[in-house]
């Protein structure tokens, strides 16, 4: 049974990083887009990285 939970827990937070990638880069392409820029995406690309790591981190960082 604990091992199950450990899986489960490894999905969600992988699942938080795609999610943060997916929409602060989507974001980001949409604004570049949009702008006729070229910054936005990788902007939110690490935007979304550094937000997807810190919900992880809040989350799970306490023991």
């Amino acid at each position: 049974m604990d091992e199950r939970r450990g899986i489960d827990q490894g999905m969600t937070i992988i699942s938080y990083l795609v999610a943060g990638l997916l929409l602060y880069g989507g974001i980001g392409w949409l604004l570049d887009w949009w702008l006729k820029t070229g910054f936005f995406f990788p902007t939110g690309i690490i935007v979304g990285a550094v937000a997807g790591m810190y919900v992880i981190i809040r989350r799970y960082g306490r023991t």
